[in-house]
């Protein structure tokens, strides 16, 4: 399974990056996550359990956070739950206006009796297609009403 989200945010890169990068606070302000808590830290990785919603149906998983933000990345491994071996990357592009933010998810789950065609339906359009894009958006909302004109244009 693979899919792909992408959004332009007005709002400056650096900004943007440390609210994906700080999952922690996603339950505050992105009303779809249900939790989101630090298992534990080491250097640029973090441990984390991480629970949210889609249309009111509970997802949970366990994921392994790292962060590179000199390469504009975040990075997770599904650790945990359904879809334990997932690997999702968080890329920031600048842009003249802000930063386009894309989330890449790839998913080669070992089930037995599932196969590709209904992986990618289920899992990656429903679940995380979905839940991305929400994610996308409420970050973009939150980050574009928390910015200011020094935020999103270089310095003179």
């Amino acid at each position: 399974m693979y899919s792909a989200n992408a959004l332009q945010i007005a709002a400056a890169p650096e900004h943007v990056f440390a609210l994906a990068a700080t999952v922690e606070n996603w339950p505050l302000l992105l009303p779809h996550y249900r939790w989101v808590r630090v298992l534990g830290r080491r250097d640029r990785w973090t441990w984390l359990d991480m629970a949210a919603r889609r249309d009111g149906i509970p997802v949970r998983w366990q994921a392994i956070q790292g962060l590179y933000p000199a390469e504009r990345l975040v990075t997770y491994r599904h650790v945990g739950g359904l879809t334990r071996g997932m690997r999702v990357v968080w890329q920031f592009v600048p842009t003249d206006g802000g930063v386009e933010v894309t989330i890449r998810h790839r998913f080669e789950p070992a089930w037995p009796l599932v196969g590709g065609w209904l992986t990618q339906q289920v899992v990656g359009r429903f679940f995380v297609e979905h839940i991305a894009g929400q994610t996308l958006r409420g970050l973009r909302r939150h980050a574009e009403a928390h910015s200011t004109e020094r935020d999103v244009l270089p310095p003179a």
